[in-house]
């Protein structure tokens, strides 16, 4: 016969006592990091397009605009420390910046600023900014929000508010001059950096074509190379950018089932047979049967309504 081999056991090795273990931590469990790749002179910016999910009529002039060359290209050559307190621009009609640069109302005038969003924690902050925009007869919109909770139940809000802004003004605008002119909206909170970014790439999510948290990080950074996005903002906008897919993917069913059920209607009624408008007219009422004497009844009828009373109910 031949002989067994024994497999050796875990407890015949000298070290079995010694197992390896995970390192021991008292960090808290976390969730995973969101790497988004800095602007650098080769990185290749994505390209900017207006979203098919938007499907106001009023906003389609937007699709022609060329966002081509929108983007800096190598826009970390010409900045410097001092530009963090200026703003700069994202889109044609979107401007990111802070609070020194809603003050400042020469750059505004010269960049043809026409509203100012302040993203502020409550309802008094940055006042001075605020009053200074108006005070130049820019209007001012406002949100307040204290924390990034808050501030992600209101994004689709604040996009609202910005494109409610450029479809008026343009109207405005033609009414007044016959000329269209693009309504421009500034974007600020008090460093630039942080909700008012968040604000920013929550738009250009909303807006633009294929456009997710990374790629929106990504040209504000680009744009405003100071623009601070730490994990809560990161995370912040990666739960926008599903809730955003969720819309998308329920407005896509909800048109396809109306439109099948558009068809389906059309093809049924197509079949119906001639005398379906006959069958359809108005039924009559008991008040015009009450009197009928035309109505002949045979004699199994008749026999049956022999010594019945048809009253439904007897007074006592």
């Amino acid at each position: 016969m031949e002989a067994m081999h024994r497999q050796p056991a875990v407890s015949d090795e000298p070290d079995a006592h010694q197992q390896a273990h995970h390192e021991y931590t008292y960090r808290l469990p976390m969730l995973p990091r969101i790497l988004v790749p800095p602007p650098t002179l080769a990185t290749d910016m994505p390209d900017l397009a207006i979203g098919s999910s938007i499907r106001d009529n009023e906003m389609e002039f937007l699709r022609d605009m060329d966002l081509e060359d929108t983007v800096q290209k190598n826009a970390l050559n010409d900045w410097a420390y001092e530009r963090r307190r200026q703003a700069q621009m994202i889109l044609p009609w979107l401007f990111l910046g802070p609070m020194l640069a809603a003050k400042d109302t020469a750059f505004m005038q010269q960049e043809g600023i026409t509203m100012v969003l302040a993203i502020r924690s409550q309802a008094k902050s940055m006042m001075g900014a605020v009053n200074a925009a108006a005070h130049v007869g820019i209007q001012v919109a406002t949100i307040e929000a204290s924390n990034y909770f808050e501030l992600t139940g209101r994004l689709t809000e604040t996009t609202h508010i910005i494109n409610s802004h450029v479809v008026q003004f343009r109207k405005q605008s033609v009414q007044q001059t016959g000329i269209s002119t693009l309504g421009k909206v500034l974007v600020f909170c008090e460093s630039g950096n942080e909700k008012s970014a968040a604000v920013v790439a929550a738009y250009l999510m909303e807006t633009l074509e294929n456009f997710d948290h990374i790629k929106a990080m990504q040209i504000c950074q680009a744009q405003r190379f100071c623009v601070n996005f730490d994990d809560t903002i990161k995370h912040m906008l990666r739960s926008y950018w599903d809730i955003l897919l969720a819309r998308r993917s329920v407005a896509t069913f909800e048109a396809q089932a109306s439109s099948e059920y558009i068809g389906n209607r059309i093809q049924s009624t197509s079949r119906l047979p001639p005398t379906f408008a006959s069958i359809t007219k108005a039924k009559r009422t008991i008040e015009n049967t009450r009197d009928d004497k035309d109505v002949e009844m045979d004699e199994s009828d008749a026999l049956r309504f022999i010594d019945r009373d048809v009253a439904p109910f007897q007074n006592f």
